[in-house]
């Protein structure tokens, strides 16, 4: 089994985890940082819907917490699914990201495209023109 095949079958099971109860949207996301760790996160829904979590940045928050602030990303691969099972065509939402560039533009990102095929890019071209501070 290839390290994304991993990491997609880890985000399926990290998805069957979300709390959902409002969208019944389930995503769930497995990352593998620079130092060859695996992290999972899902989308945890909130009634005050600003107030949920993606599961992109809950992976990563969970590396952060492991690693510290020298994690760096090599490779993240996102699925979700339906409250029928159905597997949907889910990409990384803006907020996510930036996230992701923040800890690693050149990282594979792994997401489903509307055939279910797994679309592969890196960070960056997801956001071509993302924020940053200014040099100082």
């Amino acid at each position: 089994m290839s390290d994304l095949d991993t990491l997609r079958t880890r985000a399926l099971q990290a998805a069957q985890q979300a709390y959902a109860p409002y969208s019944r949207l389930r995503v769930g996301a497995a990352l593998r940082s620079t130092a060859g760790q695996v992290y999972t996160g899902c989308n945890v829904e909130n009634a005050s819907y600003t107030l949920g979590n993606c599961a992109e940045r809950a992976a990563i928050a969970a590396a952060v917490q492991a690693e510290g602030a020298g994690f760096r990303l090599a490779a993240i691969a996102v699925t979700a699914f339906d409250s029928a099972g159905d597997v949907l065509p889910i990409s990384p939402c803006g907020g996510c990201r930036q996230a992701l560039v923040e800890f690693g533009e050149d990282a594979t990102v792994s997401f489903r495209q509307p055939d279910a095929q797994w679309l592969e890019v890196t960070a960056g071209a997801l956001l071509p023109h993302r924020f940053s501070f200014p040099e100082r």
